[in-house]
């Protein structure tokens, strides 16, 4: 194995300074590593001139702003604070991020899209996504102990921005998640992965693809489309747009103002509560009668 070089460590120790989360670490030490083998050459011989260079690259590829944001944010972080060039990152700008409307699944799109998932054990996390808005990577990080039945609500440790939190546990979502106990028995996260790790996220979105496909539904659908969908059908049923981004936790409001510009013609419904309650029940009776041990796929 070789041997870490030593501004490699520097760059590690100073995101351990600031605690940065480990999924950031990995993203920036990887966007500064394709950076130097793009022109083999060490980074810190490397200018701002180079930086647009790979930028114009980047972009002529085809990747998303997204991506290419995260590039631009490792970047500017390893000039700024690593190399303390703090002229530098000014000159490392961002891309603009498009405006487009989210994909939003309707409340008989989701019930349909739940019911098309074969697996027990992803049907009942993206059910848990849905009712709570999580995010995937806060879904996949869920623990048995998280579910709190007597407070009626599930916590949410180092979500985004590294804070811990709760979001609520209706009792339609808690009676789904002790069936699911009842089938699968977790001991420690509540949908496990391999190597007593939780499920992948990955795992999720592939599952996504399937159950759209399956269900018929022309959509591009990811778990971060239930979050949307969570939110938007609780604007259409009257919920206080304050309330909204409490509870899946909303950091921007302007990401909820799309959503209700967007909705705001649509019929004010009830759709949280019928999706995940009865007719839920009615595809977890026939996954029951189907399940011969009690293993999860």
């Amino acid at each position: 194995m070789a041997e870490m070089s030593p501004l490699r460590r520097r760059m590690i120790e100073d995101m351990s300074v600031r605690n940065l989360s480990p999924a950031t670490q990995r993203s920036y030490l990887h966007a500064v590593s394709k950076f130097s083998r793009f022109f083999q050459r060490s980074p810190d011989h490397l200018d701002p001139d180079d930086v647009r260079t790979w930028q114009v690259h980047l972009v002529s590829q085809g990747i998303s702003w997204a991506s290419l944001n995260q590039f631009v944010a490792a970047l500017r972080f390893f000039y700024g604070v690593t190399m303390r060039c703090p002229e530098i990152p000014e000159r490392i700008t961002y891309a603009r991020q498009p405006r487009r409307l989210p994909v939003v699944l309707s409340a008989d799109e989701v019930v349909r899209f739940l019911e098309a998932v074969p697996s027990l054990k992803n049907r009942t996390a993206l059910t848990t996504a849905y009712a709570t808005g999580l995010r995937v990577s806060e879904v996949v990080a869920l623990k048995l102990a998280d579910i709190d039945s007597s407070r009626m609500v599930i916590r949410v440790e180092q979500g985004k921005g590294r804070k811990d939190r709760y979001v609520m546990l209706s009792a339609q979502l808690l009676g789904i998640l002790r069936t699911y106990w009842r089938l699968a028995r977790p001991r420690h996260w509540l949908f496990p992965g391999r190597e007593d790790k939780p499920i992948e996220p990955n795992v999720l979105n592939c599952a996504c693809r399937s159950a759209c496909a399956a269900a018929g539904i022309d959509k591009r659908v990811t778990v971060h489309t239930l979050r949307h969908s969570f939110a938007t059908h609780l604007l259409e049923a009257g919920t206080d747009i304050r309330i909204i981004q409490v509870l899946p936790r909303y950091r921007f409001v302007r990401t909820l103002m799309v959503l209700f510009f967007a909705v705001l013609p649509a019929p004010r419904m009830m759709p949280i509560r019928r999706v995940v309650c009865w007719r839920w029940r009615r595809s977890m009776t026939a996954a029951v009668g189907a399940v011969v041990s009690r293993r999860v796929v």
